[in-house]
C-alpha cells in the first residue's frame, strides 16, 4: 500500500500546482512583479527554511555537511527552473489555466521524469529489476508515464482547437489577455526550463542520507524506516538557485516600470500581501508533496515528477473548465478535452497497477 499512498501524495501535490494561481486573482491595482515578489520570498525562502526547521533535525547541519559541489549543482538547476518559472506565470496569463498548464506540465512531465536517471546513471533501473531482470511492474509504469504524455497531447489539441474556433472578444471573456501564439512560445521556454526542478530534486541524495542520519541520530526515525521527510533539505537548496534568479528579475521590472511605490501605496496593501503570499505557500506544497512521497514508492520514485505534473493537468483542465475557459467550443474541441482528460485518469490507474 505504501506506492498507492506514494501516488496519492503526489495527487495531492498536483492539486496544489493546479490552484497556486487562483489567490493571484484577489490581487488589485499591483503590477504583475510586485505581487511574484511576495511569491517568490513567501514561496522560495520562508516556507521551505520554515518546513526544514519543524520537520529535520539540525537541518542546518545537514546542509553543512554537504558537498560544495552537491550544493552547487542543486542550486545551478534551480536557477535554470528559475527562468522557467518567471515564464509560468506569463503562461497562464496568456493561455489560461486548463490549456497553460496543460502544455507547460506536459513538456515538464516528458523532460523531467526521463532525464534524471539517464544523467545519474542508473537509465537501467527505468525498465531492470533489482535482480537483473526484465522487470513488468516498471514496463507498465512506464507504459502509464507514456499514456499520461499522450492525455497531454489531446488536451493541447483541444487548445489549438479552441483558438480557431472562438472569437477574439469570447477568449477575453475567459482569459483577458489571451494570446496563442505568445502563449506557446512562453510554454515551451517555460515547460522546457521547469523540467529543471525535477533535475535538481533528483541530485541531493547525499542531502537526502544526511538529513536521514540525523534524524536517526535524534531518535525521529529508526534505522531503515521509511521517513518522507528527508527530501525537505533538498527543496530548500534547489528553490535558493530558483529566488536569485527570480527576485533579480522582480528588481529589475521594478526599476523599469517605477513599481516600487506599489508596496507601500497602491491598492489595499494587505489584502494583496496577504493573496500574494498565498501563490507561494501553496505553490511550495507541490514539491513538498513530490519529495514527501518518494521514499514510499522505492525504486520508482523516478516517476513522482510525472504524476505530480499529470495531476495539475487534470486538475487545471477540471478549474479551466468550471470557470468558463472552454464555453462556446464546439464538439470535437470538448472530445479532443474529455479524451485527454479520460487517458490522464487511465494513466494513473496503470501507473498504479505497475507500481504495486
Amino acid at each position: 500500500m505504501d506506492s498507492i499512498f506514494g501516488m496519492l501524495i503526489f495527487a495531492a501535490g498536483g492539486f496544489a500546482g493546479a490552484t497556486f494561481l487562483l489567490p493571484a486573482r484577489g490581487v488589485k491595482n499591483w503590477a504583475y512583479e510586485t505581487w511574484w515578489m511576495f511569491y517568490c520570498v513567501v514561496g522560495l525562502l520562508v516556507m521551505p527554511a520554515v518546513i526544514c526547521a519543524i520537520a529535520v533535525p539540525d537541518f542546518c547541519g545537514v546542509i553543512g555537511s554537504a558537498p560544495g559541489s552537491t550544493l552547487l549543482k542543486c542550486a545551478a538547476f534551480g536557477a535554470i527552473w528559475g527562468v522557467g518559472g518567471l515564464t509560468w506565470g506569463l503562461m497562464v496569463r496568456y493561455l489560461g489555466i486548463g490549456l497553460g498548464l496543460a502544455i507547460g506540465c506536459g513538456l515538464c512531465a516528458a523532460t523531467g521524469t526521463v532525464l534524471p536517471p539517464i544523467m545519474n546513471g542508473e537509465a537501467a533501473t527505468l525498465i531492470y529489476g533489482a535482480d537483473g531482470a526484465v522487470s513488468t511492474g516498471k514496463l507498465v509504469v512506464l507504459a502509464g508515464v507514456a499514456g499520461s504524455l499522450l492525455g497531454i497531447v489531446f488536451v493541447g489539441l483541444a487548445g489549438k482547437l479552441k483558438e480557431g474556433e472562438l472569437p477574439e472578444e469570447e477568449k477575453k471573456k475567459a482569459v483577458a489577455e489571451f494570446d496563442f501564439k505568445k502563449g506557446m512560445i512562453v510554454a515551451l521556454v517555460s515547460g522546457v526550463c521547469s523540467a529543471c526542478m525535477n533535475l535538481g530534486l533528483q541530485s541531493g541524495g547525499v542531502i537526502e542520507q544526511a538529513a536521514y542520519d540525523a534524524a536517526v541520530k535524534a531518535g525521529v526515525v529508526s534505522e531503515g524506516a521509511v521517513w518522507s521527510w528527508r527530501g525537505m533539505p533538498v527543496i530548500m537548496v534547489v528553490l535558493w538557485g530558483g529566488f536569485v534568479v527570480q527576485a533579480a528579475w522582480v528588481i529589475q521590472q521594478h526599476f523599469k516600470n517605477g513599481t516600487f511605490g506599489d508596496y507601500l501605496r497602491r491598492g489595499p496593501i494587505l489584502r494583496n500581501a496577504v493573496f500574494a503570499s498565498l501563490v507561494g505557500v501553496i505553490w511550495v506544497i507541490q514539491f513538498v508533496c513530490q519529495k514527501a512521497g518518494e521514499p514510499l514508492m522505492g525504486d520508482l520514485k523516478y516517476i513522482s515528477f510525472a504524476i505530480v505534473m499529470a495531476s495539475t493537468i487534470l486538475f487545471s483542465t477540471i478549474i479551466g473548465a468550471a470557470t468558463g475557459e472552454w464555453k462556446g467550443t464546439g464538439a470535437k474541441t470538448k472530445l479532443f478535452l474529455a479524451a485527454g482528460t479520460l487517458i490522464l485518469l487511465a494513466s494513473f490507474c496503470v501507473i498504479s497497477l505497475g507500481s504495486k
